[in-house]
């Protein structure tokens, strides 16, 4: 966050945490001129005029409504709150103070999902009909592997299906559609005692007539297997990587990114700043691009000036709609069940 805050030209002034020490340490070392454990204090300060939130998930709600009451613009993490009630008391709660919330959905700006999104809304694929999104890989799966202590908990917002699910989920929904009802099942392949899981399958159908499966497991021991594809009535469309590819009556073709869509190259983190396996997500620096763009319309918002809607930012609002997606899994996996959201 302070990286790509920096790259889209923002004053990080103050970082906010718990432990004394240890947020001394962090400011010094990137540069924060004040560290803080008094949240109100600086909130209160005239140089703050925004807060980005990048704590676990069951800490959201109280530190964003502090911040919207002081009067301070917001982007908040995903997954947004715990459950939809706390995400539409926070939404409206931002509305009424009339303040720019986003959500911390970055990969709307990655080239690649981007251009797939952009590809379907401009009709390359016809009407979409069927949607694959497919993550396996290793990372949990070790006995050894360490999480944070939230992480592991279904009760603080942890698992999979919000620290990756709520991603897809919010690529189905600028893709393809809203929801109209889900099928799945939560559940953990490694054997760590953990409340949370470690793998996630849902079957979807949207309200636009596509019929989808998104599943992914951050513990399969096999070889990585990363799909997004969509099929529709004319062709069908598919990312590897930042490469985006359309198969129709002509044939298959590779489509070049246009330049607005367009982000800044990977850039790692600090290597010693990954303390976890699970910070091991963030080694590659991939979400820096994304972010850069995402904070970039957060200042444009800020300062009133008219932003490019393709891709569109995601707000407070999609944070509602995201938890009442995420409220339906747990519900349908709870009871196995097909949970409808709209009609």
């Amino acid at each position: 966050h302070v990286r790509a805050l920096r790259a889209a030209g923002l004053d990080v002034t103050a970082l906010v945490g718990r432990d004394p020490d240890r947020t001394a340490a962090r400011a010094e070392r990137f540069d924060i001129p004040l560290a803080s454990t008094a949240l109100d204090d600086v909130l209160a300060r005239a140089d703050v005029d925004a807060v980005t939130i990048a704590t676990p998930p069951h800490t959201h709600a109280a530190l964003a409504h502090a911040a919207i009451e002081a009067g301070k613009h917001v982007v908040c993490e995903k997954p947004f709150t715990r459950d939809e009630a706390e995400a539409q008391a926070l939404h409206d709660a931002a509305e009424k103070a009339g303040v720019v919330h986003l959500l911390g959905c970055e990969f709307r700006y990655g080239s690649g999902q981007a251009l797939v999104t952009r590809l379907i809304a401009d009709g390359a694929i016809g009407e979409p009909r069927l949607a694959t999104f497919l993550l396996h890989i290793p990372l949990l799966a070790g006995k050894g592997s360490e999480v944070p202590d939230w992480w592991s908990q279904a009760s603080e917002g942890g698992g999979w299906l919000g620290a990756q699910g709520s991603h897809v989920i919010d690529q189905v929904r600028t893709t393809l559609g809203e929801f109209a009802g889900v099928s799945a099942a939560l559940l953990n392949l490694a054997d760590h005692g953990w409340t949370a899981e470690d793998t996630f399958s849902v079957r979807f159908r949207t309200v636009t007539g596509c019929d989808g499966v998104m599943q992914s497991s951050a513990a399969d021991r096999g070889p990585f297997l990363i799909t997004s594809r969509i099929a529709g009535t004319k062709g069908t469309v598919w990312a590897e990587g930042d490469t985006v590819k359309v198969a129709d009556e002509s044939g298959t073709r590779t489509v070049d990114v246009p330049d607005d869509l367009v982000t800044p190259p990977a850039e790692p983190p600090p290597a010693d700043s990954l303390v976890t396996a699970y910070d091991l997500l963030h080694s590659t620096g991939i979400d820096m691009g994304p972010y850069t763009r995402l904070f970039e319309t957060f200042r444009d918002l800020i300062d009133g000036k008219p932003i490019d809607d393709r891709p569109a930012p995601a707000t407070f609002a999609d944070g509602v709609a995201a938890m009442r997606v995420m409220d339906a899994i747990r519900r349908s996996a709870a009871d196995g069940s097909w949970v409808e959201l709209a009609g």
